[in-house]
């Protein structure tokens, strides 16, 4: 970053890429803050903490770090059950898990979460986020529950259909919607302008010039926002909830950060990402966010593609990106307040959309349908229970898929002689196998002589060595020697 410092071309490239992930960051930050049920400003200063001290600090220099849509389900959830005290108690605590992880060189292990899993989690975010900001954009109260949120949708049309106020900041998010959708087809230089930037920009401009009636953001201020967790909310982490809601927040935000780390290194060509200390700089940034009572943070893959794309070469521009945010929260925050609550919750639902990984699913589905499985279920689960449990159930069900895949075994009968029986049993015995070896050994004619020849087997666990020695026990056959791989 010093040389930068001192090369006037690679100053400005920092600079006018801080401005555009500023841009982008802005609307975000103030959407992801207003759907997880918390205070405008509290998604600001996690924002701010990302590029201030996660900017700073060594691991990866290109991602950009904030207030994430990933996130804004658990947080919403446990906003609900514990209190907005608590969440920056919760978040203390998640930011110094991840401190001790990264202390302990667990980064790299993060990157062996199958890729199904994080797919599934992020599409199950997705549906929530995109059912729940369904009922943010008619100005309705959404239900708690995912399957509340789907069931619910009915009832949202028809107040939607007879109910005037709904129906106009309903149609104010869905133009929201619709800029977004087509700003990506405008003109080059028309994009230079971040989309969200644009399409939040022209709903606030449109509803305040037709003088439309509909909610806007609330704004308190970023001080009176800031407020650092008391005695009595570090009491509640006692409970099994607020612990298995910390393991969540750790788990979800490191694996979502090490792997937006994976993606930003395949978009530049600069240093490569020191896992174990993006870590620790996600575990700082949190702990900072979980003493102000602010939102936890995540890598997002959204701002840390628009820094790359937008020419920035050191961390320079990432730190920055904050410190526009700071002086933006902090001298225009009657800017945060014109903005409608309906244009942020479009945002939020396209965002929940791009979350679903619609067009892989087929291809998917085609080549690795044990993957597209685990990646349903996963989601399904988040959405019919909640976050935790659905990515623990989505975890085990990899585990049990690639335990599955990998234990091959193939039994094989000779008759060198008359009478006398080889069964060459080769491959992986788990007890996954148990039935089907057992059923082919029970298969064979009775009165010979087996030998079962084990010298190829590459592994033999203790339930197939205990269940091959009583057959052969009870049938009087002979077991050969493992090979030293078994």
């Amino acid at each position: 970053m010093l040389s930068t410092l001192k090369d006037p071309v690679g100053l400005r490239r920092d600079v006018l890429a801080s401005l555009v992930v500023f841009l982008v960051a802005l609307p975000l930050c103030v959407g992801v803050a207003v759907a997880s049920g918390v205070p405008a400003e509290l998604g600001l200063i996690t924002g701010i903490v990302g590029g201030l001290v996660v900017g700073a600090m060594p691991g990866s220099s290109l991602q950009v770090s904030g207030p994430a849509a990933g996130l804004t389900v658990l947080v919403y959830e446990a906003v609900q059950e514990f209190g907005l005290g608590a969440l920056g108690a919760i978040v203390l605590a998640t930011g110094l898990v991840q401190l001790g992880l990264g202390a302990l060189k667990f980064g790299r292990l993060f990157r062996a979460i199958s890729v199904a899993v994080v797919q599934g989690m992020l599409a199950g975010i997705g549906l929530v986020l995109l059912f729940g900001q369904l009922y943010t954009m008619a100005g309705v109260k959404q239900p708690r529950s995912g399957i509340d949120k789907i069931t619910g949708l009915p009832r949202l049309v028809s107040e939607i259909a007879t109910d005037g106020d709904a129906l106009t900041a309903f149609a104010v998010g869905a133009g929201t919607i619709v800029v977004l959708m087509l700003w990506k087809k405008l003109p080059s230089r028309a994009q230079m302008v971040p989309a969200a930037l644009a399409a939040v920009a022209l709903a606030t401009a449109v509803t305040a010039l037709a003088g439309l009636s509909v909610p806007h953001v609330e704004v308190k201020g970023l001080l009176s926002a800031v407020q650092p967790p008391g005695t009595g909310d570090f009491s509640s982490l006692a409970s099994f909830a607020a612990l298995s809601t910390v393991v969540a927040f750790a788990l979800i935000a490191s694996a979502e950060s090490l792997f937006s780390a994976a993606a930003v290194d395949r978009m530049h060509d600069g240093p490569r990402t020191d896992y174990n200390k993006e870590l620790m700089a996600q575990g700082l940034g949190n702990t900072v966010c979980g003493v102000l009572g602010a939102l936890p943070m995540t890598a997002v893959i959204v701002r840390s593609a628009a820094n790359v794309q937008a020419g920035a070469k050191t961390s320079l521009s990432r730190i920055l990106h904050g410190l526009w945010l700071l002086l933006f929260a902090a001298l225009l925050p009657a800017a945060i307040g014109v903005i409608p609550l309906a244009a942020l919750a479009g945002v939020l639902v396209h965002s929940g959309c791009k979350l679903i990984p619609v067009k892989e699913l087929g291809p998917l589905w085609r080549e690795h349908r044990g993957e597209a499985v685990v990646l349903a279920v996963t989601a399904i689960a988040i959405v019919t229970t909640n976050m935790f449990e659905g990515v623990l159930l989505g975890l085990l069900l990899a585990v049990i898929k690639t335990a599955w895949e990998t234990s091959h075994i193939h039994l094989e009968v000779h008759e060198p002689a008359e009478n006398r029986l080889v069964v060459s049993v080769t491959g992986n015995a788990t007890f996954l196998r148990l039935p089907r070896m057992l059923e082919t050994l029970e298969a064979l004619p009775q009165g010979r002589v087996v030998e079962l020849d084990l010298s190829q087997l590459r592994h033999l666990d203790h339930a197939c060595r205990t269940a091959l020695e009583t057959w052969a026990e009870r049938h009087g056959a002979t077991l050969g020697a493992l090979s030293k791989a078994a």
